[in-house]
């Protein structure tokens, strides 16, 4: 009995433990909304995201393609100071380049088969370009927490995670801008809905 004392201590503490990482794990809630626009077509690829949220942001690593020259995701979001994995998938050379004030860079000879990481430092709009290929183009967004999402082709978005607040919730489109400001309450547990406007 005096032996097993001691493991039953150490269970029950890492029960306690356990449990009270499950806790912290569901504490916050999750945000789910649509773009409502008067132009259907370009509800999918906008970015939507938390302004304002407090604390340092949690880094993200993603991967971006060229495959049928096309950059694939067209539209990424990360956090900032988080990595993007550029890579070629097609049979011909490429190049992935940059004169936006967020991040200016010259990936000037991707070859077939390779990758390039990159790490973007900087808050703000990344227009991606290709100089081989004039008709390439894609956007990375980079936000000041992790609080954020790409729409769906019909405006649809869900932030996971989100801890609770009130908070400003805006947007970023390559066609559309915000209509106004639009806040969103969110709740321990719950899903908060919200509807943001744009327009051209």
């Amino acid at each position: 009995m005096i032996k097993t004392t001691p493991r039953f201590i150490k269970t029950a503490a890492l029960m306690a433990g356990f449990g009270f990482i499950a806790t912290n794990a569901f504490c916050n809630g999750t945000i789910t909304g649509t773009i409502d626009t008067n132009m259907p077509r370009y509800k999918g690829d906008a970015v939507v995201y938390l302004v304002g949220v407090k604390g340092p942001a949690v880094h993200e690593h993603k991967t971006i393609e060229q495959q049928g020259l096309t950059f694939t995701p067209k539209v990424t979001t990360i956090p900032v100071g988080s990595t993007i994995v550029f890579t070629n998938n097609d049979k011909l050379n490429a190049s992935v380049t940059s004169f936006s004030p967020a991040k200016k860079f010259n990936v000037d000879k991707l070859d077939s088969g390779t990758s390039r990481k990159l790490t973007f430092e900087k808050s703000g709009v990344v227009q991606l370009l290709s100089k081989p290929h004039a008709e390439m183009t894609g956007w990375v967004i980079v936000t000041k927490n992790q609080y954020a999402a790409v729409t769906e082709h019909d405006g649809k978005f869900t932030i996971p995670n989100v801890p609770a607040g009130t908070y400003e919730i805006s947007a970023w489109s390559e066609k559309l801008k915000p209509q106004g400001k639009t806040t969103v309450t969110v709740a321990e547990g719950k899903t908060a809905p919200v509807v943001l406007k744009m327009a051209i």
